[in-house]
């Protein structure tokens, strides 16, 4: 799947990504620094009804919030943990696991042996005008 958007229509974006993926499980963003990685995330938890504000968990690890529905999710931001036994001792994997629950996850690379085999693996890259493209 492939999606191009901009910030005018980042909401159809993240509206279309959650009907190919579900509303629960682990999603794995990709891309470099300051791609849009947090400002998709904080789309996509509007569109679940997140009414707390989103904000990039760089050095808590994991943000909590609840969707309208009243199911969990959990955002992650892997960025500065040094090494896998961090996301170990901070129990990320049972995060992973919590069902009915939706993982968010940006720098999923320093992590990528704990993700689930159904992880569905995002990537988002800048394409000319400003815009981004996801492929999943």
């Amino acid at each position: 799947m492939e999606l191009i958007f901009s910030l005018k229509n980042i909401r159809q974006a993240a509206e279309a990504l959650l009907e190919f993926t579900g509303k629960e499980g682990v999603l794995a963003f990709y891309g470099p620094m300051g791609v849009g990685k947090t400002t998709f995330i904080k789309e996509l938890c509007r569109v679940l009804g997140v009414e707390d504000t989103v904000n990039s968990p760089s050095f808590a690890l994991v943000n909590e919030y609840q969707t309208a529905a009243g199911t969990p999710v959990y955002h992650f931001d892997f960025y500065r943990i040094k090494n896998i036994a961090e996301a170990v001792d901070m129990g990320a994997e049972e995060y992973f696991y919590t069902p009915s629950a939706l993982c968010l996850i940006e720098w999923p690379e320093r992590i990528e042996p704990m993700l689930p085999e159904n992880t569905f693996h995002i990537n988002l890259e800048e394409i000319p005008f400003g815009d981004r493209k996801i492929s999943i």
